[in-house]
């Protein structure tokens, strides 16, 4: 396996647990997750691939820890690493911009040199508007643990299944 660090930003603890899960998942070291308000240039620059993740607050907004942690990732060298991202949303109280914090570490990330890997197919999800659907997919993995927790492992699992080659 590659070099995986998992970058999170989380306000709730639910965006932290489901990391959390996927760092347990991959059989990872508490040393390579880290809250996206805490990590630096050199950190992010020690691993090959990384999962990012973020809840979506307000209407469609980053999670606050990222709001510094984009800023260190925009001035790291990011050519040739490989990302995954992943997010939680509501999709029953905010289903006009279900998971759109996704689509917004997109939309920062994708010029950048990386590897954006992970798509998930919008089946089975119930919203109405997500920016984090770019040509009839997510462009990471969306989950909505208030209102579909039962779906969540299931769901991790299949992406992480879809992953597994690039890790």
């Amino acid at each position: 396996m590659k070099k995986v660090g998992i970058i999170f930003g989380s306000s709730t603890g639910t965006c932290e647990n489901i990391a959390n899960t996927i760092a347990r998942k991959l059989g990872m070291s508490a040393e390579d997750i880290m809250n996206a308000g805490e990590i630096t240039v050199d950190k992010v620059n020690e691993y090959e691939v990384l999962l990012l993740g973020t809840s979506t607050w307000g209407y469609g907004e980053l999670q606050d820890d990222w709001c510094d942690g984009i800023n260190v990732l925009k001035s790291a060298d990011l050519k040739g690493k490989t990302i995954a991202l992943f997010g939680c949303g509501d999709s029953e109280s905010y289903s006009d911009t279900f998971c759109d914090a996704i689509g917004l570490l997109y939309q920062d990330l994708k010029d950048s040199g990386c590897s954006i890997v992970g798509k998930v197919s919008p089946a089975g999800y119930h919203f109405s508007s997500s920016i984090a659907v770019v040509d009839g997919m997510f462009v990471g993995l969306a989950l909505d643990d208030v209102n579909e927790d039962d779906k969540t492992e299931g769901r991790i699992d299949a992406w992480l299944e879809e992953i597994k080659t690039y890790l």
